[in-house]
């Protein structure tokens, strides 16, 4: 589980095997066994002992900003293996290899978002003409892109057009059998311009931490990208990766929606968009505690999908130097 922390004035600190929270006026505590990772989201102080307990239990620290995106992290300073992989990962970038890798973590984000299509459809009669014709434009672009040959600096523009292209049709399905009173008009970030968007960008903040952390205990590099270019900073191989995994945060937030456990009081208004608050924030990381608690088939046995973040980072890395 993810323990958050999210009251302003939280307290956290090491007792024996546990972390104690001291919330307002209450303390609770949890055992280290059952904590993967400690967000924090908002003012809180958290005590050295409790760091230190953290990082020998291979429990990472992460703070999150007010849209959910990670700024800095507590973790310990080890590889987390070989440097050849690392290596690999650099020469794989210009080869047919970083090339297919690319390709196939795109193929699969377009046929995840084609599944997902396809079963809101089936409890959505009324919706059926509508998700047909996004379902099959995705289809389409996905067949176009595993047309596609080449090196990645030949082709990275396309993928990126046809990846953007496919998102747009996929967003535009999910906004067609929202409640009326949740449409909202594509993509918006930075900050959100309705409920829809600060969900899922927060639920896109969380993964992200996790695909880094994924990343870091596989032995790759979060920095050196296929499909996302260098940049100062930028985390461009998480980045590469996360598209496998956002479809387990779209089907958290749509879920949310269909339970309508969505409300107003959830948001607070910021200068031009919305802010997750408090009670949002509990809802949002609740259940998404439980869908990477969530078993799901893969490689023929049922498996967790945090546990599945992870084995796949593994497989990349293996990959590369096979």
């Amino acid at each position: 589980m993810q323990l958050v922390i999210n009251t302003r004035g939280a307290f956290l600190k090491k007792e024996k095997n546990c972390f104690v929270i001291k919330n307002e006026d209450k303390v609770f505590e949890v055992s280290a066994d059952k904590v993967d990772g400690i967000l924090i989201t908002t003012s809180a102080t958290i005590t050295t002992d409790a760091i230190q307990f953290a990082v020998e239990n291979n429990i990472d620290i992460i703070f999150l900003d007010f849209n959910g995106s990670p700024f800095g992290r507590v973790w310990h300073s080890k590889l987390g293996s070989t440097t050849l992989i690392r290596r690999r990962q650099l020469e794989a970038e210009g080869t047919v290899v970083g090339f297919n890798l690319a390709r196939g973590w795109v193929a699969e984000k377009l046929e995840n978002q084609i599944d997902f299509l396809k079963d809101l459809k089936k409890n959505r009669p009324d919706d059926k003409d509508t998700l047909e014709g996004c379902i099959a434009k995705v289809t389409e672009l996905k067949e176009s892109l595993m047309d596609l040959r080449g090196t990645l600096d030949e082709k990275r523009g396309m993928f990126m057009g046809i990846e953007g292209m496919a998102t747009r049709t996929y967003f535009e399905a999910l906004n067609s059998i929202m409640p009326e009173q949740w449409r909202f008009d594509g993509r918006s970030r930075d900050p959100a311009q309705d409920g829809f968007n600060c969900l899922l960008n927060y639920g896109y903040g969380v993964l992200y931490s996790q695909v880094e952390k994924a990343c870091i205990i596989a032995g790759l590099d979060p920095y050196m990208g296929f499909l996302h270019t260098d940049n100062y900073n930028k985390k461009s191989f998480v980045f590469d990766l996360i598209e496998i995994f956002r479809i387990h945060i779209d089907r958290t937030v749509i879920n949310l929606f269909s339970k309508k456990q969505v409300y107003e009081g959830l948001f607070d208004n910021i200068p031009k968009g919305l802010y997750l608050n408090k009670d949002g924030k509990a809802l949002l990381i609740s259940v998404i505690n439980e869908t990477f608690d969530k078993e799901i088939k893969y490689n023929g046995r049922n498996v967790k999908v945090k546990n599945i973040i992870q084995l796949r980072c593994h497989s990349i890395a293996n990959d590369l130097i096979k």
